[in-house]
């Protein structure tokens, strides 16, 4: 299992519109990708209710996960817009 922590880039956490970037851009990483928050129990990150019941706030580390074979630049282009608050999904890392 592939998996990436990062600390939240957006002031607000993912809730609202970043994390509803943040949904689209897990969706259209072509590969099933989990968040995380601390020690807590993973969620799909391609869902909006999922994404917003962690609470995640601005700050914290998030764990992003997936068991799919070579999606270790999925990772890195969903860690990298986590960790810097980006408006939208890197093309490369």
């Amino acid at each position: 299992m592939a998996e990436r922590r990062v600390i939240i880039g957006w002031a607000e956490g993912l809730h609202a519109r970043p994390a509803s970037i943040f949904v689209r851009a897990a969706t259209a990483a072509g590969v099933p990708v989990t968040i995380r928050r601390g020690g807590g129990t993973p969620v799909n990150a391609a869902s909006m209710l999922a994404v917003l019941s962690l609470g995640a706030e601005g700050g914290e580390e998030v764990t992003l996960a997936t068991e799919a074979e070579d999606a270790d630049a999925a990772l890195d282009r969903l860690a990298k817009l986590v960790a810097e608050g980006l408006e939208e999904l890197p093309e490369t890392v």
